[in-house]
């Protein structure tokens, strides 16, 4: 990191590209697109699918003479192949040129691209500082079943960094003073094992529920941290006997934006332990995808409490902890192997310019 960018306290900015998983699109958004270009960690990338479902994410320059890939400038899918809106070169999933349509493609014609992984249909793909090849994996797919509900999704976006999103999942105070949780308490220590951190907590929570009655909720959260941009959540409700996930997904944007996916799974109940205002009249079949539904719209709610402070703070280096903090320096701790020494190469200090101008 350049040493330029300390003040006088010694304060330190966060690298804006910590290495990771990060989310990219769902497979379903891939599909019915048929090609996807975003900006993701600095990058202009693509995403799309090969006639055999492969996903590939690549850099969106065409390395014959570096004509943007996407959709825009003329970019197509045909075939399982990203096709060239300038000469009309064929790229395959694995980035490799395979066709052009006046001479044999060149071996050396090939996409950069990087490595993804499927996780219930969320496609995320790797980012290595210096290039680096993935250094650890994300978790196998949850349990599924026809009991759980289809995912929903919410995305927000704003100026941010994904290790300060990440820190809630240890800041219980915050869940008290800015949230209105009640009965907030920490379960067990907070675990660190390599790249997985793991937090469990309970609450107690006041939802008006369909705009007629205010309802306690009684909860248990179980939170794993793999990296920076993937935190996913079991959570137990149980005074009605409800299982819920929530995968939330910060992946920066240009080293100032940060896009935050949150998505929502819930498990059918079919006899709840006390009646669900509003959906007791309800199918059981309803039941999972209604309440899905209020469930990730609370928590965007809560995001955007978030995000007001999230987009106005800056990060503190040597923050001044007390008791009520929990275990911030264990997550401090832990965060600092997505900073590998290379961040100080030449190119990790252009990423990091360009990121800031």
């Amino acid at each position: 990191m350049d040493t330029d960018r300390t003040d006088p306290g010694g304060n330190r900015p966060l690298f804006p590209f910590p290495e990771g998983w990060y989310f990219v699109a769902s497979r379903e958004s891939i599909l019915k697109t048929g090609l996807i270009q975003k900006t993701w960690l600095g990058q202009n990338i693509v995403a799309w699918c090969g006639a055999e479902g492969s996903v590939c994410v690549a850099e969106a320059v065409c390395p014959h003479l570096g004509a943007d890939l996407g959709p825009a400038a003329g970019g197509q899918v045909r075939d399982g192949c990203l096709v060239c809106p300038f000469h009309g070169f064929e790229y395959d999933v694995s980035g490799q040129c395979v066709a052009t349509p006046f001479a044999s493609p060149p071996k050396s014609a090939k996409l950069r691209v990087f490595e993804t992984r499927d996780v219930l249909g969320m496609v995320f793909a790797w980012w290595g500082i210096d290039g680096r090849p993935p250094q650890w994996r994300l978790p196998a797919d949850p349990p599924i079943g026809s009991d759980w509900s289809g995912l929903e999704f919410r995305t927000v976006q704003f100026p941010g960094h994904p290790q300060e999103t990440a820190e809630n999942s240890v800041d219980l105070a915050h869940l008290r003073y800015v949230h209105g949780y009640d009965n907030v308490k920490q379960v067990g220590r907070t675990s660190v094992d390599g790249a997985v951190l793991e937090s469990c907590f309970e609450f107690r929570r006041t939802r008006r529920i369909a705009g007629i009655v205010n309802v306690v909720f009684d909860v248990a959260a179980v939170t794993r941290i793999f990296g920076l941009g993937y935190s996913y959540v079991e959570v137990r409700e149980r005074s009605i006997g409800m299982d819920t996930r929530l995968w939330v997904l910060a992946t920066p944007v240009d080293g100032r934006l940060v896009e935050m996916v949150l998505v929502g799974q819930v498990r059918e109940m079919r006899r709840p332990k006390r009646a669900i205002v509003g959906l007791r009249f309800l199918p059981v079949s309803l039941r999972a995808p209604i309440m899905n539904k209020i469930i990730i719209s609370a928590q965007e709610r809560d995001v955007m409490q978030d995000v007001v402070i999230w987009a106005r703070k800056q990060h503190e280096s040597r923050p001044r902890l007390c008791r009520s903090d929990g275990d911030i320096g264990v997550y401090r701790r832990y965060c600092a192997q997505f900073y590998p020494e290379q961040r100080n190469s030449g190119q990790g200090r252009r990423d990091q310019r360009s990121a800031q101008k």
